[in-house]
């Protein structure tokens, strides 16, 4: 038995020495390295935190003790030695573990969102909850400089400073990077630390220290700081967090596991807020992640561990679409500008930021900045793309209501990964965002079925210069373009079936990718019920609702629509609600994801879990045109 098989809980790291420790790291790098090499998943970030969580492991009492992971994608250490090292082998796939804390899982995991900057609010909630109740319990939370990018996480700071007698510890996991080098001020500020030539010195002072400090006290609490506030200062972001009534320890090498132990311990007796910075390097200890530039391996499909080389079939994905055609209309036109949320690469504006850098804003883990930001940039005069994951866009949907189309401001928002993305889980998929869109006075949606449509809509969008827009679109490869047989005013007509030139049968509606699962169930509509017409239309705009579609409508004995958004509040949603307002009595018949959250799978796997494969639509459909019997 290896030894991390040999980990049931956390307790049984206490027992273990040194060297036993080191062999145990380097084991879990291979385990990781060769878990995500076959199932893909995030594995630079967790590279980085192996000698972090066994400290933290070792020092706290999990689950009395709760350990928080703000976004999750670094909980693969900590899942391991919490007794699921032997469930890796497949992990991300369908019935085994989630790429994200999981509370089926385990009473290890406590929160299992996987969204930036909110571990300090859960924090400050169980401290707050657990002195209420008078539970002598630790809570600790582990953030990266990337999510303390949020002004949430500042928000939390700011209350739990006032927690004087609450022992909750924040381990700030510094490794300068969230997907890419983490931007902003307090990027800079923590760099400083890093990049300063006093800061190996600072290192080795700091861990001196924390080997001469027996008890902690208000005295040795400032040998703990390593050296006066003025000197430290010039170095390192201590006055950052102490200005907030924080205490601070660091920074500390986060790959130093005695020294990180040492800090945690300190910080536990404390018995009051404290900070601990530990430094790390996303990737450790696999060459091929540090050295990837672009994002150091962050999440990866399956690759070959030797080289570092993916395995996936090369392919042109919906993303790589959008960021070929935005570079092209950036170099069309001087006005186009793009805001992201530190996710230039995953969004594919990296080709528009390589062209004009100086016109592309990554604003760090901020969506709700980066909202208004573009709100001024409109008012300004320039036409803002705000790329982000559909998942994503709820973080900043007050400021696209009320600071963006309040205004009529003309903003492109550019939704990748909307739909079901699958792997990631249920805080990833992008199920969302035409329920919220629906609401906003002024929105217009776009949903492309393939590629070209998505060159045609984005250009359509950005030509809108009254009101917001949004272009949504899902992950992965991006579809064959499936060209219309027909157009009736802007929306395409892709299937004709049945007698010609003939009213009745059934209008079936697909959004986005949803058309071509439209189009093939009613091709097995047509082969069974041959005499049945079936007109299969993708409206391009999806919302508001075209009028061709309402006029469609009328002219048929059954209305199907297809999506993948969640059926409240949707596009069936919209569409049921324009034909009422027209006063069209076809009956209709919705197809769109269930109001719950999913769990991970691949995406083919969800479609056809929830009913929406054209095997199954077309079955749907056969048997309401049996219940309703022969039309007059």
């Amino acid at each position: 038995m290896s030894l991390l098989d040999a980990i049931a809980e956390p307790a049984d790291l206490r027992d273990l020495d040194d060297d036993t420790l080191a062999d145990l790291a380097a084991e879990i790098r291979e385990r990781i390295v060769a878990a995500v090499a076959c199932n893909s998943g995030h594995l630079g970030p967790n590279l980085g935190v192996v000698e972090l969580t066994l400290a933290l492991h070792r020092v706290f009492d999990s689950p009395r003790d709760r350990i928080l992971f703000d976004t999750g994608h670094q909980a693969y250490v900590h899942k391991m030695v919490t007794g699921r090292a032997g469930g890796f082998d497949r992990l991300r796939q369908e019935g085994g573990l989630s790429g994200y804390p999981s509370r089926a899982e385990s009473d290890h995991d406590t929160i299992e969102n996987s969204h930036a900057s909110t571990s300090l609010s859960y924090a400050d909630g169980l401290a707050k909850a657990y002195a209420l109740r008078g539970e002598d319990r630790h809570v600790v939370a582990v953030i990266g400089d990337g999510a303390l990018t949020g002004g949430m996480a500042w928000e939390a700071l700011n209350q739990i400073a006032t927690g004087a007698d609450r022992p909750l510890v924040v381990v700030v996991n510094d490794n300068g990077r969230s997907y890419a080098p983490t931007a902003g001020g307090l990027a800079l500020r923590l760099a400083s630390a890093r990049t300063n030539p006093g800061y190996e010195r600072m290192l080795a002072t700091v861990k001196t220290r924390l080997h001469q400090v027996k008890v902690l006290g208000p005295p040795t609490y400032e040998a703990l700081h390593a050296v006066k506030r003025g000197l430290k200062d010039a170095i390192a972001p201590q006055g950052l967090f102490e200005d907030l009534g924080i205490k601070y320890v660091g920074p500390v090498d986060g790959h130093d596991r005695p020294a990180l132990e040492r800090a945690l311990e300190h910080a536990k007796r404390f018995g009051g807020p404290v900070i601990v910075h530990a430094v790390t390097e996303k990737g450790h200890g696999y060459e091929r992640a540090v050295a990837d530039q672009t994002d150091q391996m962050h999440q990866v499909a399956p690759f070959d561990p030797d080289t570092g080389e993916s395995l996936a079939a090369p392919t042109t994905t919906w993303t790589q679409v959008f960021g070929d055609e935005i570079a092209v209309l950036a170099a069309e036109r001087d006005d186009i500008v793009a805001v992201t949320a530190a996710m230039l690469h995953p969004t594919g504006l990296h080709a528009f930021a390589d062209k004009f850098p100086d016109r592309v804003y990554d604003v760090g883990i901020a969506e709700q900045h980066a909202v208004t930001s573009a709100a001024g940039l409109a008012l300004g005069g320039l036409h803002p793309v705000v790329a982000v994951y559909s998942t994503f866009l709820s973080r900043g949907f007050d400021q696209l209501l009320l600071d963006v189309a309040l205004h009529d401001c003309a903003v492109t928002f550019v939704l990748d990964r909307a739909g079901v993305t699958g792997d990631d889980g249920p805080s990833h998929n992008g199920m969302w965002d035409l329920s919220m869109l629906g609401i906003v006075p002024g929105m217009r949606v776009a949903a492309p079925r393939d590629g070209a449509r998505l060159r045609e809509l984005l250009r359509e969008a950005v030509a809108v210069d009254d009101g917001p827009t949004a272009v949504r679109f899902p992950k992965g490869p991006v579809l064959p373009d499936l060209e219309p047989v027909d157009t009736l005013d802007g929306c395409d007509v892709l299937v004709r079936t049945g007698p010609a030139a003939q009213d009745g049968g059934v209008l079936i509606v697909g959004v986005g990718p949803m058309a071509q699962i439209a189009a093939e169930a009613a091709r097995k509509i047509a082969d069974e019920q041959p005499t049945t017409p079936v007109t299969v239309v993708d409206p391009r705009w999806v919302l508001p609702v075209p009028p061709a579609v309402v006029d469609l409508a009328r002219r048929h004995d059954l209305v199907v629509t297809v999506e993948d958004n969640g059926r409240a509040g949707g596009f069936g949603s919209a569409v049921s609600h324009a034909l009422a307002d027209a006063e069209v009595g076809t009956p209709i018949q919705v197809h769109a994801l269930p109001q719950r959250f999913l769990d991970h799978a691949k995406r083919p796997a969800l479609l056809q879990r929830v009913g929406l494969n054209s095997d199954m639509i077309a079955s749907a459909v056969r048997d309401r045109l049996q219940q309703r019997g022969p039309q007059p």
